[in-house]
C-alpha cells in the first residue's frame, strides 16, 4: 500500500497578500477536514488571533476571509509526498509546490514565513531563495502541537510570530 499524499489544499491569497505564511503538507485532520491548520491543538490560529487582536470564527471560510481582509495568505511547500501518519520527520519523496508561479501572480508578497523547519529546508532543497529576491523571509518555529525539537512555549512561539505585524499595519 502506497504512503502518497497529495496536498488537496489551494494557496488562500490574492492580490493584496502582503505576508505569505508557508506550511510543509497538512497533517492528517487537515488534509481530511481540507483545512489549514485543521487540528484543533495546532498553535497556528491562537497566535494568529493574538496578532490580530480578534477572536478567532469557528468557521473555516469566516477563518480565510479574516485571514485575506488582513493581507495573511497561505500555501505549503509540499504538493505531494509519501508519508506515514502526520509527522513532518516522516514525509518522502516530497514534490513541490510552484512557487516561482505564485510569486510571479502576487508580486505584492512582502514577507514569506516558514511555519517550522520542514516547510523551511523543503524550499531552500526544491525551489531556492532566489525566487524571494526582494522579499524578507524568515524561518519560523513550528505552530504544530507534536513535540519535536527546540520546543517553545506558545508565549515564546507568539513573540516570534509577532514579525510580521509591521508588514500588516495593525
Amino acid at each position: 500500500m502506497s504512503n502518497e499524499l497529495k496536498n488537496v489544499l489551494r494557496p488562500v491569497i490574492d492580490s493584496s497578500t502582503k505576508v505569505l505564511i508557508v506550511g510543509s503538507m497538512p497533517g492528517k485532520q487537515s488534509l481530511e477536514k481540507q483545512q489549514y491548520y485543521g487540528n484543533p491543538r495546532n498553535h497556528f490560529w491562537p497566535i494568529l488571533g493574538e496578532i490580530l487582536e480578534v477572536n478567532i470564527p469557528d468557521d473555516y471560510g469566516r477563518r480565510l476571509k479574516l485571514l485575506k481582509s488582513n493581507h495573511i495568505g497561505l500555501w505549503d511547500t509540499i504538493e505531494s509526498c509519501e508519508r506515514k501518519g502526520s509527522l513532518d520527520a516522516a514525509i518522502r519523496n516530497e514534490k513541490p509546490n510552484d512557487f516561482k508561479t505564485l510569486f510571479e501572480q502576487y508580486p505584492n508578497i512582502e514577507l514569506v514565513l516558514f511555519n517550522g523547519g520542514k516547510a523551511f529546508e523543503v524550499f531552500k532543497k526544491h525551489i531556492g531563495f532566489e525566487v524571494l529576491v526582494g522579499r524578507a523571509y524568515q524561518k519560523m518555529p513550528s505552530t504544530s502541537p507534536i513535540p519535536g525539537k527546540n520546543i517553545k512555549s506558545f508565549e515564546e512561539k507568539l513573540e516570534d510570530w509577532r514579525v510580521m505585524q509591521s508588514y500588516l499595519s495593525i
